[in-house]
């Protein structure tokens, strides 16, 4: 069913001749279940449990990983480790999206109910504007070699890029610009993505948000294109790697979303992944070199970096940046401070008519998760960010827990 190009090698641009059907099976596959996640999960609004976060989340991973066991089976030799290389180095590049999707929620109000309909409709606009930049990627590589050159140098960037304190900013820049430009009423209206406001059609904030998180798809896209053809120029799997990939990421979403939160040390772990692929696709173009001022136009002997020694490497930075993330102190009080943050705002956007018993429960939580923070040692609770909004949103929930429920207010970290 998949057979290697005859000219093909670990060296050169090594395209899976894989035929027009497969190719259509594979695409049917995804599209379904992409709807499959729709209809049954998505189309009525509701929060996942943890336990359905944690089911579909292993689900989806355990069909990434059969495919994978596929490839290994009826693919050509050496397609099953880039397969695994790409996809294990795309998933931990999309759950650097997850935290741009936490801030984009947090900054429009999302209510958690609507958020699955956001993740979804970001994670299908980005499938298919990442499916239309890896064949014009694999076009230019296969006809301009030089473009190694331009995507190694991409990666180192990106690479330096994520060690400043400012990561994030390009992500900020299409939020004010969506707000400024974009007619938008101040209300949701329930799942609907237009609305009549004064006689006149307007975009709801979740129509929005779902255009903020697939423009910012797109600019991330520009970072894991190149990283993914570092490690194999071979389309199809490209295309698999990066689509299995996105797919669960909605319910990884809600399954880590105070995790992520600890998981202080994954721009470093992401930094090194993405300067040692760039560093191995620029010794790939020295080694394809046809540049006429880089050693009169002649390929360079230099080291190559096999595809099985990429998968190790980065394997390795994961688990080293996981275990440090878990083991910190500092990812420990973030954590609590997150998930403060995130009671004190469910609280507020609780309905009055909300049962007693709800009420409470979410209260209690509260209260335990804001003693937890005053615990933490002063050092910590200097890192808590934008402090003063949090204990102005405290104050406004113990406030409306007094008058609703008749409960004193207990202190603010």
């Amino acid at each position: 069913m998949m057979t290697a190009s005859s000219a093909g090698s670990a060296t050169g641009l090594p395209y899976a001749h894989v035929s027009p059907g497969i190719w259509a099976l594979t695409l049917a596959l995804i599209g379904a279940l992409l709807l499959f996640d729709y209809f049954f999960h998505v189309r009525k609004a509701h929060v996942p449990s943890l336990r359905e976060s944690a089911t579909w989340t292993a689900a989806y991973i355990g069909i990434a990983l059969l495919f994978g066991v596929a490839t290994v089976v009826w693919g050509r030799p050496g397609m099953g480790t880039e397969y695994f290389a790409g996809y294990i180095t795309e998933k931990a590049l999309s759950v650097d999206n997850v935290f741009v999707f936490l801030v984009v929620m947090t900054s429009f109000r999302v209510p958690r109910p609507y958020q699955q309909k956001v993740l979804l409709f970001g994670i299908v606009f980005s499938l298919v504007a990442r499916i239309g930049l890896i064949f014009l990627g694999a076009a230019l590589l296969e006809r301009f070699s030089w473009v190694f050159y331009v995507f190694g140098f991409l990666l180192l960037m990106t690479a330096g890029h994520l060690l400043t304190p400012q990561t994030k900013e390009h992500e900020n820049l299409v939020m004010r610009l969506a707000k400024r430009w974009l007619p938008t009423t101040e209300h949701y209206d329930g799942q609907r993505l237009f609305t009549r406001e004064n006689g006149q059609w307007r975009m709801t904030p979740l129509m929005l948000v779902m255009i903020v998180i697939g423009a910012t798809d797109v600019l991330f896209a520009l970072d894991s294109i190149p990283a993914i053809f570092g490690l194999t120029q071979d389309t199809y799997v490209v295309v698999t790697a990066t689509a299995f990939s996105l797919l669960g990421l909605r319910q990884l979403y809600f399954l880590v979303d105070h995790l992520l939160e600890r998981l202080i040390y994954l721009s470093y772990g992401l930094a090194a992944i993405l300067a040692f692929i760039g560093a191995k696709l620029i010794l790939h173009a020295l080694h394809e070199n046809n540049l006429p001022f880089i050693n009169d136009g002649a390929p360079v002997n230099v080291i190559e970096i096999s595809t099985g020694t990429s998968l190790a490497v980065i394997a390795a930075i994961l688990v080293v940046t996981v275990i440090a993330s878990l083991t910190s102190e500092k990812g420990k009080a973030k954590a609590a401070v997150a998930n403060l943050r995130q009671l004190a705002t469910e609280y507020m956007d609780l309905d009055d008519a909300a049962f007693a018993h709800e009420r409470e429960q979410l209260y209690a939580r509260l209260v335990a998760a804001e003693q937890r923070v005053i615990g933490l040692d002063e050092a910590l609770r200097k890192l808590i960010q934008d402090r003063a909004d949090l204990k102005a949103t405290l104050a406004s929930a113990h406030a409306r827990h007094a008058q609703l429920a008749g409960a004193g207010a207990s202190g603010v970290p």
